[in-house]
């Protein structure tokens, strides 16, 4: 299957924040087996305003992996165990350092993760915290968990969805990168349709947005499904539009915290 990617990327420091904790690249990259594309999201925390600290290590560390790592993989084939199982070691180095970091500085840091990678007519995904993965199709549907405290109360029945986006615990997390607890990452795998799309962003993004308003502006104006170059690249400019229209939104709302998203559409040759 010959797939191509179509990416875009924005952040915001939003309208209070002296600094934006949030990190996010995004990264295309040709191999003998068809294009690959990877994007992360990470919302950092922490005090001292280190939480950008946090997320950049952790974003970093996942760069480092594709550009280095990456491209004997897509000439071998893909192991999924085996995937999870690097993911999942890079995440608890990371994970250490960035806790031994805070230590030696007398304060607290963390940050969560959100990691997609497509190739091969598949998707791979690495989570924790509260960011989330959503997928794009004929509906939009929220791929991750989100790791928090209303999340579990609402898995658990002891509170409704309206009740938790209210409630003022709903930012507690349950577990992030670098608190110095065990992590336990959630790994998610699934195929993938051409016209498919994958938003990730950080709850600063979706806090004032539903779900079904996220879907209607990215559907809003029809992307070409062409692959060549100045097709792609004008449906990234699209899309970068339609993500700072949403971004301005969430500050109309009121949204407070720093704001970010990443959007790739899965185009045929």
């Amino acid at each position: 299957m010959s797939l191509h990617y179509t990416v875009a990327a924005q952040t915001d420091i939003g309208t209070t924040k002296g600094v934006n904790q949030d990190s996010l690249t995004v990264k295309v990259a040709n191999t003998p087996n068809g294009e690959a594309a990877l994007l992360v999201l990470c919302d950092g925390m922490g005090g001292l305003e280190q939480g950008e600290v946090a997320s950049a290590v952790v974003v970093r560390a996942f760069e480092q992996w594709f550009l280095r790592d990456f491209s004997p993989i897509a000439i071998s084939g893909l192991d999924v165990k085996a995937l999870e199982k690097t993911w999942g070691n890079i995440l608890q180095d990371c994970n250490s350092r960035i806790y031994d970091y805070s230590r030696e500085r007398h304060t607290s840091m963390g940050t969560t993760l959100t990691a997609l990678l497509l190739f091969d007519g598949a998707y791979y995904i690495s989570h924790i915290g509260d960011s989330r993965a959503y997928r794009l199709g004929g509906s939009i549907s929220q791929l991750t968990t989100d790791h928090t405290y209303t999340a579990r109360e609402v898995a658990l029945g002891h509170m409704t969805p309206a009740q938790a986006r209210n409630d003022s615990r709903r930012n507690v997390l349950l577990q992030c990168i670098g608190m110095g607890k065990p992590i336990s990452p959630e790994f998610i795998s699934g195929v993938v349709e051409v016209g498919d799309s994958f938003v990730l962003c950080s709850d600063g993004f979706r806090h004032e947005l539903t779900d079904e308003e996220i879907y209607e502006y990215c559907q809003r104006e029809p992307l070409e499904l062409e692959w060549r170059v100045e097709k792609r690249q004008e449906n990234s400019r699209t899309m970068n539009r339609v993500f700072r229209e949403l971004i301005e939104m969430n500050k109309q709302r009121g949204e407070k915290d720093n704001i970010s998203a990443a959007f790739v559409k899965i185009m045929d040759r």
